[in-house]
């Protein structure tokens, strides 16, 4: 689950650098998405290589939520009956996890069938313009709200989920644990912001 979350953190990263390309308009965005198809030219044919990050994110996806149910169980077998006093201490963040994947989980399928088959995208998708189709996405008011909710759900779950790996992997220490959790609360804020911040751009007119 810590691999798995790992791999789709750095994805996360990389694909919040690449959506702020939006605010240097429509030809850089177009052309980044270009890049995308063709990347690994000559040697892979066009396509190829992003159909092959989606086989691999799709592969972590679906283990961390395998992983999530095994353990889900686990504790349920280890403890049948609920805990008379909760542990206070425990955050937000950790008490939403599940919660916070299902929301996630539902959020990657709608963002598919938006901004890459174009199922459910309002107006004309446009094959080619991911601009064009940002900006149609978040001109609604529904297509804002499913996205900041699902963003603030990234923060959440990679504020909590950062700090576990690293305990998971034998990372973390009482030392280190300070830096760790600075890291954890400084990712994920980094995260939201980065992908609050496109929409908000678009409803204020900052792109468009």
């Amino acid at each position: 689950m810590a691999v798995s979350g790992l791999l789709m953190l750095g994805y996360l990263v990389a694909h919040v650098a690449g959506n702020l390309k939006v605010f240097f308009g429509p030809e850089e965005f177009n052309a980044y998405g270009h890049w995308l198809r063709v990347m690994g030219a000559p040697v892979l044919h066009h396509g190829w290589a992003l159909w092959l990050v989606r086989i691999v994110l799709l592969a972590a996806v679906v283990a961390h939520a395998v992983c999530a149910y095994q353990l889900s169980r686990r504790d349920l077998r280890a403890r049948p009956t609920a805990y008379v006093h909760r542990r206070r201490r425990a955050s937000y963040a950790t008490r939403t996890m599940r919660w916070g994947g299902v929301i996630l989980a539902l959020f990657i399928v709608w963002h598919v069938l938006d901004l890459t088959t174009g199922t459910v995208h309002p107006g004309g998708f446009e094959e080619g313009r991911p601009y064009q189709n940002v900006v149609d996405t978040f001109s609604t008011w529904y297509g804002n709200v499913i996205y900041i909710v699902a963003m603030l759900a990234v923060g959440l779950h990679v504020r909590h989920g950062f700090w576990s790996a690293a305990q998971t992997l034998g990372v973390g220490s009482a030392r280190r644990e300070r830096l760790l959790r600075g890291l954890a609360n400084g990712l994920a804020l980094v995260l939201t912001v980065g992908f609050i911040s496109v929409p908000v751009a678009v409803m204020t007119g900052v792109v468009g």
